[in-house]
């Protein structure tokens, strides 16, 4: 079954080899190296520039083809954090028929309407290509195979002209997901703004899984239970585009904020990392994760408080328990 039918039916240059195994325990970051083949190739580079980018993209762009979405947080005006749009269109003209893809807030601010969407979107340079507003012309029901929570979630309903998707991600905390990596991009970012992210947002425990779209914005979901919302999201739309969808994540002014914050976003205390690629979405969150947890306590402090606050761990085995991929990667750095 192809996804069009899937949809339809439901409505090395260096190489370093270590294997790694993390675990979480008592909020501290661990790894244990471990031999064998049963692992995630996770790609990195500190080359923080477009160059950079598509570097790691000729690694794992196997299954990009035909019509391509690049999932993009663009980011409210005048962001301080957001990925240079240099680099951007750098990349972006390396990838044949592609478009930057975003949905609107459900939050009312300078993205809630597509009207205001995209007077933000030039306030902050996202002009160099088409950008398509994904639930601009209404939303649309994607199946959770084996969900924790949901047996589908509303998506933006252009998702269903694209081929491809790639996920490219600049890493941060996140207020209420602890983290914003691969997973929380498209988790949020590709659902509907009046229902998919109502959904993942509202779902209390013992409560309906089916809701209405509208209402005022309120965020009832917390905790673990929303990092199960958030995989059960973007377990819909990494099924939708299996074997056609990669993960580029940037570790760079990595605030406590998600760039939905805008000009309020704490100041980065963390340095500046590098750029990890994968197929696997779980690895590369993982790796990310784990790279970030290795910084110095003074620089780390503030993001792990907002990760570990949040139960933001808990996106990793929530993925995992869905199948999305592995937490055993190998880092391969160029």
């Amino acid at each position: 079954m192809d996804r069009r039918d899937f949809l339809k039916t439901a409505g090395a240059a260096a190489l370093a080899s270590a294997v790694f195994t993390p675990a979480f325990a008592k909020g501290k970051s661990m790894e244990q190296k471990e031999p064998g083949k049963d692992v995630s190739n996770v790609y990195f580079t500190k080359d923080l520039s477009a160059a950079g980018l598509i570097k790691l993209y000729k690694k794992i762009n196997e299954g990009i083809t035909g019509r391509v979405a690049i999932k993009l947080h663009t980011g409210e005006k005048n962001g301080p954090n957001i990925l240079p749009r240099e680099w951007v269109k750098e990349f972006q003209a390396q990838v044949p028929n592609s478009k930057i893809v975003e949905t609107n807030t459900w939050y009312e601010g300078d993205r809630y309407t597509t009207e205001q969407h995209r007077e933000t979107l030039k306030v902050n340079g996202w002009t160099f290509c088409d950008v398509d507003i994904m639930d601009e012309d209404g939303e649309v029901m994607l199946p959770v195979k084996d969900g924790l929570i949901f047996k589908e979630m509303s998506m933006g309903a252009h998702i269903k002209n694209y081929d491809s998707m790639i996920v490219l991600t600049h890493f941060k905390g996140h207020a209420m997901g602890g983290f914003g990596g691969s997973m929380k991009n498209i988790a949020i970012g590709c659902a509907g703004g009046r229902l998919g992210k109502k959904m993942i947002h509202e779902y209390v425990k013992g409560g309906p899984t089916k809701m209405e779209p509208g209402g005022t914005a309120g965020w009832k979901t917390s905790g673990a239970l929303f990092m199960e919302t958030m995989a059960d999201s973007a377990k819909a739309t990494c099924d939708f585009f299996k074997g056609h969808i990669c993960f580029i994540n940037v570790l760079r002014r990595m605030s406590v904020d998600c760039d939905c914050a805008g000009l309020s976003a704490a100041e980065p205390k963390c340095r500046d990392i590098g750029i990890l690629a994968s197929t696997d979405i779980v690895a590369v969150d993982q790796a990310s994760v784990d790279m970030v947890y290795k910084l110095p306590p003074k620089e780390l402090h503030d993001l792990k408080e907002r990760i570990e606050t949040r139960e933001g761990l808990h996106q990793l085995p929530a993925m995992e328990k869905l199948k999305m991929g592995n937490r055993k990667y190998r880092i391969i750095e160029l």
